[in-house]
């Protein structure tokens, strides 16, 4: 379907991809932006469902940051609710990416849950959706004010890397189990310290490598406390498996998106033609939450 665009949310892949580091998939726009949200102006011949006019956030492989988006309607998604229009467009990265992620990690609502860079477009969803599921989620931020700003979010504890081990504050906050999940954009460095932050028969998910790709692997560990460690993207991944999280979200969770208790937090909001400046503010890392770029 073809959606007139918006808003688009901004995401580290962007700036990725603005550096020649992160090409689109075959056959996807090389326009930057991932995720939209606006109104169908036209749908394919294949498309039911939907009808031209309607609100909807959509996940792109690319192509968001334009004035129309073609969107496969697997990964369409309703704004309906208290989600205001242009705040959809910073959902639908996050929300895929998280859900995805628990759901093949076997996530259960409830289940403890340690979220790193939880001040960021990630890490916010991760907290949103985790608490809504019922789920104690610990969160690392860089700094006590954005600590803060995770458990205003609904984080059980916000922990500053700086000054805290989070290794130590899971641990204590768990009554020394550990967390049954991670999500972790930090990658490397962080491997041998997450897997101390995790309980027995817990899964580590990898999603970023802001903290480099390679580390020794305690093998003895993994096998003693019965751990796995997965490492997944979501870009790069085949049309069906896209298809099959944008309808498995759609479904599970979107409904707690679209009301509110799961909604993006917007930490920044520029006009599209300063996609520039919102890139910097992304690379300075200051703002909690999304950054969403919007036409006038």
């Amino acid at each position: 379907m073809l959606v007139k665009v918006v808003a688009a949310g901004v995401n580290r892949a962007d700036l990725l991809q603005a550096r020649g580091a992160y090409p689109p998939p075959e056959g996807a726009s090389e326009l930057l932006g991932l995720e939209c949200s606006g109104t169908i102006v036209e749908l394919g011949p294949k498309v039911e469902g939907w009808s031209v006019g309607e609100r909807v956030a959509a996940l792109l492989p690319g192509g968001g940051y334009a004035e129309y988006a073609i969107a496969d309607a697997a990964c369409v998604f309703p704004v309906t609710g208290s989600l205001p229009l242009a705040d959809a467009g910073a959902a639908p990265e996050s929300v895929c990416t998280v859900w995805s992620n628990l759901v093949e990690a076997g996530y259960q609502a409830g289940a403890p849950l340690l979220v790193h860079g939880g001040a960021g477009g990630i890490g916010t969803m991760a907290i949103r959706l985790g608490a809504a599921l019922g789920s104690p989620v610990f969160a690392t931020a860089g700094g006590a004010e954005r600590a803060r700003a995770c458990e205003a979010l609904g984080a059980a504890r916000g922990i500053d890397y700086h000054t805290q081990d989070f290794v130590e504050a899971v641990l204590e906050g768990t009554e020394f189990r550990g967390v049954d999940f991670i999500i972790d954009v930090v990658g490397a460095s962080y491997l041998e310290r997450n897997l101390k932050a995790l309980a027995v028969g817990g899964t580590l998910v990898v999603i970023g490598l802001m903290g480099g790709a390679v580390a020794p692997l305690d093998l003895a560990r993994m096998l003693s406390h019965r751990q796995r460690v997965m490492a997944t993207n979501l870009r790069g991944r085949a049309p069906a498996e896209k298809a099959l999280i944008g309808r498995r979200v759609r479904g599970d969770v979107w409904d707690l998106v679209a009301s509110g208790r799961a909604a993006p937090l917007i930490g920044a909001r520029l006009p599209m033609s300063q996609a520039g400046a919102a890139h910097q503010l992304m690379r300075a890392g200051s703002v909690v939450g999304k950054i969403l770029l919007v036409w006038d």
